[in-house]
């Protein structure tokens, strides 16, 4: 079992949502954290039958519980009226609520008690780099960062089981969408966008769908979790910045199945685009597990320079190539965007052997950069 980074222990012993999209480990991790704590798994039918029939049951089977101990509840947004009965229990008896679940949606589409502020939000994401021994950085752009893709040599048979869990699950389950088929083309379309600037009438075209629909399917994507939308950084004055975000997938393995990529090789354009969105998603992970407060967003210019990663107002720029070599072409959008932050810290990612500098721009080889962010020497 992986030592996962994550943790939801607070100063005042809060109760917790976690979110996280499936299979991410959140069952295993709580399972391993507390382990001997009472657990209720709403994924078992008889569990979710009777606690369905009678929701204050969870009252009357926690009455001898109080202060100082703790209850999960798992898959929590397939009975959002059991949180009148959470609620009720933290304030009579102060008791530690863990809620965990995949998404947050149904509970806000249904105007759900979400404990008025009595539990902090946390989120659970693929396994991150400094979370495996040995880690193998072609396998990670490969198979993705679930734990049951990464340890397998080929992970396609479970990718695909993993897109059909989803759909029916998720999608169907919760009535997010009338039409299953429509919503799996577009699935498709949007992965083809992985890590590209969203022009949704572009996309409702390819769909067959109006582009309504299709801004609506996104923001089902958000709120599952299974993908992220990237804001564009616009705080510049020399070169006019576009302002649509760019969209990335929350799992690079994911993206290459629905986008039909396997066997990615050094060298190649998918492997490029892969590697791209695959440290894209370590930010996101370490901005998310160490609360950072500042946004990460990228930058493009109406002239067509761009940096992949910026980080808060113009502090940290990355350039993410995989090249073996870093090359001075490398750098033109990061020379850029220091010509309007001339103190930005100047980064390019790569597949080079020894880290460098070239004039203001440093050059990190992949798994030294990946091994500085989570030590916290990047953000």
């Amino acid at each position: 079992m992986y030592k996962r980074i994550l943790s939801i222990e607070s100063e005042y012993n809060d109760s917790a949502f976690l979110w996280g999209a499936r299979q991410v480990g959140k069952t295993t991790w709580l399972t391993s954290q507390y382990p001997n704590c009472r657990v209720y798994d709403l994924l078992r039918p008889s569990e979710f039958e009777r606690l369905l029939r009678r929701p204050e049951i969870l009252s009357e089977e926690l009455e001898d519980y109080g202060e100082g101990d703790t209850v999960i509840i798992d898959e929590i947004q397939k009975l959002p009226q059991l949180l009148d009965e959470v609620h009720s229990l933290i304030q009579r008896k102060n008791i530690r609520f863990i809620l965990s679940g995949s998404s947050a949606r149904k509970l806000k589409r249904l105007g759900t008690n979400l404990l008025g502020g009595r539990a902090t939000r946390e989120q659970m994401y693929p396994l991150v780099s400094a979370e495996i021994p040995d880690f193998n950085l072609v396998r990670a752009v490969n198979n993705g960062m679930i734990p049951r893709h990464y340890m397998v040599q080929n992970p396609w048979e479970r990718l695909r089981g993993y897109i059909g869990v989803y759909l029916s699950e998720e999608i169907r389950e919760e009535a997010l969408t009338r039409n299953l088929q429509t919503f799996s083309r577009f699935l498709e379309v949007a992965a083809r966008c992985d890590g590209e600037m969203l022009v949704y009438k572009n996309i409702a075209q390819d769909c067959g769908i109006d582009y309504r629909t299709v801004k609506e399917y996104f923001t089902i994507l958000e709120d599952t979790l299974v993908g992220y939308l990237l804001p564009a950084f616009v705080a510049t004055r020399k070169r006019k910045a576009l302002s649509t975000p760019k969209f990335y997938l929350f799992d690079v393995g994911v993206a290459n199945y629905l986008r039909h990529c396997r066997n990615l090789t050094p060298g190649s354009d998918d492997f490029e685009h892969a590697f791209e969105h695959f440290i894209i998603q370590e930010l996101i992970a370490y901005i998310g597990y160490n609360h950072v407060e500042e946004r990460l967003s990228y930058w493009r210019s109406a002239s067509g320079y761009e940096v992949d990663a910026v980080i808060g107002e113009g502090r940290l720029a990355i350039e993410i190539k995989s090249s073996d070599e870093a090359k001075s072409r490398h750098t033109r959008g990061l020379k850029a965007f220091s010509e309007e932050y001339p103190d930005a810290r100047l980064i390019v990612v790569s597949l080079d052997k020894y880290r460098r500098k070239m004039n203001d721009v440093e050059v990190f080889p992949a798994l030294e950069f990946l091994d500085n962010l989570w030590k916290g020497l990047i953000v």
